[in-house]
């Protein structure tokens, strides 16, 4: 234990003088010689600061809780407008070779994602869920200067304080709640031969998607603690990918076909007489009544009743993604329509009611996002639709002319021309 504490101790010490040799220069070299460029203020005082609690030579992030945080994720205000993310988010990371991840408000991972081997060289760092990112914990990074600044904020190479960072470029931006307080920050993270120009629109980009989410949850009372109307009734996702439906606060295992006679139902509360609601499930194809019959009483009994038997129609109160869609298009709530719309209606599905339905859908949210002068309203949108010209075209007429996000536009608009 003795010769435990005196290495402690010589550490200390020998941190100490460093210490004292680094502070002067840092604080000096704010103030570059003619030709070179000086470092950033906030980059100069991060580095004080955390030299008075980081080894500059430690090899990775303390864990958090041991690195049990998915609790933590599970009521994060951020888990849902982030999975809601999850594949576009995987996307970017994959195909630019960056790795993607959402931190709490204490600078603690949650979340993450990206390629393989990007992900086991931040594994290598701990930038996995239950690292510890904030300032006194790693010192110097874009994660910690965003947290402590409430900005966006870019951290290159040798500027992190920790050495096993230098082959790292980070971009990060603070993710506010609708009251304005910081509930995590979003970090694209990438080796710094692979950094991009356009990274940091990416991120606010994203972010601004996720806090128009946030919004939306919070006003409809879904934010953590707050879901008992939502375990009151059913709760139907249809929008972007295989559907889900949640009723009194458990998921119902629905097949294909029984997903799309409830989305069916939901999107015409007035109902379907038993032969059209055939043919918007199976057009042409031969299928026996009692095959169609016994879906509907399938559907029927997960409901605990909720169809109607003469005239096929929903008899008990269902929230669904679409319709909620639907609502705010006809409200002229561009901005909650996009907040909603996750992607095309059941993709997977072939059936004629929900192909027409999907083309409705994704027919009606362009054009809304084409006649709104809210460049927001584009951006959003054009994430999600990356080949679609004339989108980017319209959030470049729309965005101001100095509008750093300009150029992720421009971007999107060349890679879709090229297409």
């Amino acid at each position: 234990m003795s010769s435990v504490r005196s290495d402690l101790r010589q550490r200390r010490a020998a941190l100490e003088s460093e210490w004292s040799r680094w502070v002067p220069e840092l604080r000096a070299a704010r103030r570059a010689p003619a030709g070179k460029a000086p470092l950033r203020p906030e980059v100069t005082d991060s580095w004080v600061r955390s030299l008075h609690t980081v080894d500059p030579g430690v090899g990775s992030a303390p864990v958090t809780d041991g690195g049990a945080v998915r609790p933590r994720w599970a009521d994060s205000p951020l888990r849902r407008p982030v999975s809601d993310l999850a594949d576009e988010l995987n996307s970017i990371a994959d195909d630019a070779g960056f790795v993607a991840g959402v931190t709490d408000e204490s600078g603690t991972l949650l979340w993450t994602c990206g390629g393989r081997v990007m992900r086991r060289r931040a594994e290598q760092v701990n930038f996995a869920p239950g690292g510890r990112w904030d300032e006194p914990a790693m010192g110097t990074n874009a994660l910690s200067l965003a947290l402590r600044t409430g900005r966006p904020s870019a951290v290159f190479s040798a500027e992190h304080l920790v050495a096993a960072l230098h082959g790292w470029a980070c971009y990060c931006a603070p993710i506010h709640a609708p009251d304005g307080r910081i509930l995590g920050v979003l970090d694209l993270s990438t080796t710094w031969d692979r950094s991009h120009p356009l990274a940091m629109s990416t991120v606010r980009s994203l972010v601004s998607t996720i806090e128009t989410r946030l919004r939306a949850d919070f006003g409809t009372g879904l934010r953590t603690g707050l879901r008992t109307d939502l375990r009151a009734g059913v709760r139907l996702s249809c929008l972007g990918g295989a559907g889900q439906v949640v009723r009194a606060g458990a998921r119902l295992r629905l097949r294909p076909r029984q997903l799309e006679i409830l989305t069916l139902l939901a999107l015409e509360p007035e109902g379907y007489p038993p032969e059209r609601l055939r043919d918007a499930l199976y057009g042409e194809r031969p299928v026996t009544a009692s095959t169609f019959k016994a879906e509907v009483s399938h559907l029927r009994r997960a409901l605990g009743g909720g169809v109607a038997t003469r005239t096929y129609a929903l008899t008990t109160p269902v929230d669904c993604d679409a319709v909620e869609v639907l609502r705010a298009l006809a409200a002229g709530d561009t901005e909650g329509a996009l907040t909603r719309y996750s992607g095309p209606l059941l993709p997977q599905s072939e059936a004629p009611g929900i192909l027409a339905w999907r083309e409705h859908l994704e027919v009606a949210v362009r054009e809304a996002v084409l006649t709104s002068p809210v460049p927001e309203h584009a951006l959003t949108y054009g994430a999600r639709a990356p080949h679609d010209a004339e989108v980017h075209q319209h959030a470049l007429r729309v965005l101001p002319p100095h509008d750093p996000r300009r150029a992720l536009a421009a971007g999107r608009l060349s890679t879709a021309l090229r297409d």
